[in-house]
């Protein structure tokens, strides 16, 4: 038998809820706890007819009750007391019309009380998790509770083991997540995509007898650590432990509710960035596929207040993917692994300097980064966009050091017959054989390419530029030395449309203005802020010399008795401000004017080589080369991107013109003889 049988079943239940008039966006928080009664009834009943095989049928029935629970309970699935007491499930619930509700009372108070918890059986207030009370409270009202509960009662789980049903739950949660509301910037990882990273993962793993631990810092339903464990295991004969901790409180049931079927497994309830549940635990490998582009400002104190060190650096709050990428590396142990699955903006996202590019330095620098992988568009569901495995790994081999591999893998897959959402590519197991092949042998292909981790990273050198007139003349050369500036007196400034004579006010218009410092607000200041000295025709007058900038010669003038000197590429720089009173003065606003030279700070973008002394002789090559105005260096910042664009970009081939003009030619031919046609 195919589980995946069962996929077209349970989507019947929808077409009852959509007759009931219940909207599509809400289908799965009303299949979500009748899918996990499915799953945990299945397990129950064959966890319970298990015994009775292993202790045998004749023993099985003289054993006591209290004994028979203690052995229940040791099996650390759950237990249901209806179930076990009645040897009755769903099935035989829904053949009774008339004692169905208060049975089915009797069969959702029979879990245990975990079960109760994660189902939402008895929750009132806080924390609902698959809430089907509330779940049960609507369908009652709609008048379908029983028929849709006999719609689940005939899926019938019990043939199958764990991975087979995490298979289908897969499928479900995966339209799910077509359908529904998600927040922003969560993906579902589809099927081809988990299983490319097992492959990744089991491709670094010996066997061993040692326990080998997975985490998941934000694992969902869990689809994506079980299936990674289940296809783990079908490689390898090492005994796996999975750990997982996620925020969503349904989906988070899910998961717990499986893991309870599993050998050793362990899920925790809360958000990971805030309250890491395995703080005291090192995992042998780390998975996840954190959200994108969502913010933490609700919870940015904690974040900033964080005390564990796990964060170097705190990246922009509107995007915390680089939060959990750090909390992850912070997970691995001393040889540990991990693939994690990120969009663009962890790649490129921030300027030099900025935490997101310290981040990726820190993480080049530590040398923990082994390739990144770059997967085919439209490989998502409810998503078009690139998206990228970062491959980590503290264990690296020695031609591995130091360097890191970018795989160009968006043209690996094959197109699907049906979309599925947005999602109308999966990368098929030829491609992922391929992909791991090439990861594996570690040198530059078509398709791939290694570098020296160096080769991502940047010089930002900043640079003050000293602006020069027409001539190669700059005013500060005019200035004393150690002044950085000429302060003038002036009697009137003109600007063509206002003319100002009083540089020091202590008056003010009454009928305008209720205080000197309104005017100072309302008048002085935005005339003095809206004065620019390039576009407007700025001419200052002192008792000496009239004062102007010249904007064809890109120089300020200096005029006395009608003779005009050039004094270099300046500023005329006008400021005001409001004085309070003093002992000798009373309030005023003074205005004041001043001629600097022309600074412009700027910034480039120079290669980074490893050697400082190279590195700084390649910044002076690329000044001399590029920089024709005076500048003094400022700050160098070190910066780092992975740019896939700039390494694989192909430009598209040109046509021949003779082509072009050929193809012409035929076409002009062809509406000829149509006009000619039309005519007749």
């Amino acid at each position: 038998m195919n589980i995946l049988q069962y996929e077209s079943k349970i989507w019947e239940t929808a077409d009852l809820l959509r007759g009931s008039g219940i909207k599509e966006s809400e289908w799965p928080s009303f299949m979500m706890p009748f899918f996990a009664l499915a799953m945990i009834e299945s397990r129950l009943v064959r966890m319970f007819d298990g015994l009775k095989a292993e202790i045998g049928e004749e023993d099985f029935a003289t054993i006591d009750k209290d004994d028979l629970y203690d052995m229940i309970k040791d099996q650390g699935q759950g237990y249901n007391i209806y179930i076990f007491e009645k040897n009755q499930t769903l099935i035989d619930i829904c053949k009774n019309d008339k004692s169905f509700e208060m049975d089915f009372d009797a069969y959702l108070n029979g879990f245990d009380s975990e079960t109760k918890d994660l189902l939402g059986v008895d929750v009132s207030e806080g924390e609902k998790f698959l809430d089907i009370k509330g779940v049960i409270t609507k369908l009652r009202a709609k008048k379908v509770l029983m028929g849709y509960t006999k719609l689940w009662a005939e899926i019938d789980l019990k043939p199958f083991n764990n991975s087979e049903i995490t298979t289908l739950e897969e499928h479900i949660k995966r339209k799910w997540a077509d359908i529904s509301a998600e927040t922003a910037g969560e993906q579902y990882t589809p099927d081809d995509v988990i299983a490319l990273i097992a492959e990744i993962i089991a491709s670094k793993i010996e066997e061993s007898d040692r326990l080998l631990k997975i985490y998941d810092c934000t694992c969902g339903g869990g689809n994506m650590l079980f299936g990674v464990e289940d296809r783990i295991n079908k490689k390898l004969k090492r005994l796996t432990q999975t750990y997982g901790q996620d925020w969503n409180d349904a989906l988070y049931a899910l998961a717990k509710i499986e893991s309870r079927f599993r050998p050793d497994s362990k899920i925790e309830h809360g958000n990971t960035l805030v309250e890491d549940k395995f703080y005291n635990e090192e995992f042998d490998v780390v998975i996840a596929n954190p959200p994108y582009g969502v913010s933490w400002k609700g919870y940015q104190k904690d974040i900033v207040n964080d005390k564990t060190g796990r964060f170097k650096y705190l990246p922009s709050v509107s995007d915390g993917q680089l939060l959990f990428m750090q909390h992850l590396i912070s997970k691995l142990d001393a040889g540990g692994m991990g693939v994690v699955v990120h969009n663009g903006s962890t790649l490129f996202s921030g300027d030099a300097g900025s935490a997101e590019s310290n981040i990726r330095k820190w993480m080049l620098d530590s040398d923990i980064v082994e390739a990144v992988i770059q997967l085919p568009t439209d490989e998502f569901f409810n998503t078009g966009i690139y998206t990228y495995l970062w491959v980590l790994n503290k264990n690296k081999q020695p031609h591995q050091k130091d360097k890191v591999m970018l795989i160009n893998a968006s043209e690996k897959f094959k197109p699907l017959r049906k979309s599925k959402g947005s999602k109308r590519k999966e990368v098929d197991e030829d491609s992922r054989l391929e992909i791991v092949k090439t990861l594996t042998q570690y040198q530059s292909t078509d398709y791939a390419q290694v570098f020296d981790k160096e080769f991502f990273y940047f010089n930002k050198q900043a640079i003050m530029l000293t602006n020069v007139d027409e001539y190669g003349n700059s005013f500060e050369v005019k200035l004393k030395e150690g002044k950085k500036s000429e302060k003038l007196t002036p009697v009137k400034l003109t600007n063509g449309e206002r003319e100002l004579t009083e540089f020091v006010i202590s008056t003010f218009d009454t009928d305008k203005y209720s205080s000197l410092a309104s005017t100072f607000e309302q008048d002085v200041k935005p005339f003095i802020a809206a004065l620019d000295y390039k576009e407007q025709p700025l001419v200052i007058t002192t008792t000496t010399a009239k004062y102007w900038f010249d904007a064809d010669q890109e120089t300020l003038i200096k005029e006395v008795d009608g003779k005009k000197e050039l004094l270099g590429c300046g500023k005329i720089v006008v400021k005001s401000a409001l004085k309070k009173a003093s002992k000798t003065q009373p309030e005023r606003i003074e205005i004041s004017v001043e001629l600097t030279p022309d600074y412009q700070k700027d910034y480039e973008i120079i290669p980074f080589h490893k050697d400082e002394e190279t590195n700084q002789a390649a910044i002076g090559a690329f000044m001399a080369k590029y920089i024709t105005r005076p500048f003094t260096y400022l700050e160098n910042v070190v910066g780092v991107e992975l740019n896939f664009n700039k390494i694989f970009y192909k430009p598209e081939e040109l046509r021949e013109v003779v082509d072009i003009l050929a193809e012409i030619d035929a076409i002009d031919g062809e509406l000829k003889t149509l006009e000619v046609g039309f005519v007749l």
